[in-house]
């Protein structure tokens, strides 16, 4: 399990240091692509990008909504392997999309790693706490069942 939001350099190469503490988990391989929701990348270690390529080869191409998600994943997704200093590069279309500049987070989700421009995580994590519900009533089951 994936967690904690730890601050990385992106080099000028396009190339960004996996966090010490995740490099034996992420040793096989990772797929790096687009996050749907927001300008951020997702980053799954390679066993579990393939039970989720599984999960997008039934999507239909005939349904545009399950179209579009499987292109974008999809289309997108780049291998990443860790050089000997612990990096992976990441391509210009992957670090565009996600308006990458030097300081970056690396953004622990349980099964994944999102990666986040920092002043645009900053941002994202202000706007989430401002759009928190303040009544538990406004709050999903799933929510309501918690115990944090």
């Amino acid at each position: 399990m994936f967690s904690g939001a730890i601050s990385v350099n992106l080099d000028n190469k396009g190339r960004l240091a996996i966090p010490t503490r995740y490099r034996e988990s992420l040793s096989e391989g990772m797929v790096c692509t687009i996050g749907l929701y927001h300008s951020c990348l997702t980053l799954y270690s390679l066993s579990e990008w393939k039970c989720i390529e599984q999960q997008l080869a039934t999507l239909s191409t005939i349904v545009e909504a399950e179209r579009r998600i499987k292109r974008l994943l999809l289309g997108y997704a780049t291998e990443c392997l860790m050089d000997s200093s612990g990096r992976i590069l990441l391509p210009p279309t992957l670090r565009t999309y996600a308006k990458l500049e030097k300081n970056t987070m690396f953004v622990g989700q349980s099964n994944k790693f999102e990666i986040w421009d920092e002043a645009i995580w900053y941002q994202q994590i202000n706007d989430d706490i401002a759009a928190l519900p303040t009544d538990i009533e406004n709050l999903s089951d799933n929510l309501k069942s918690l115990t944090i």
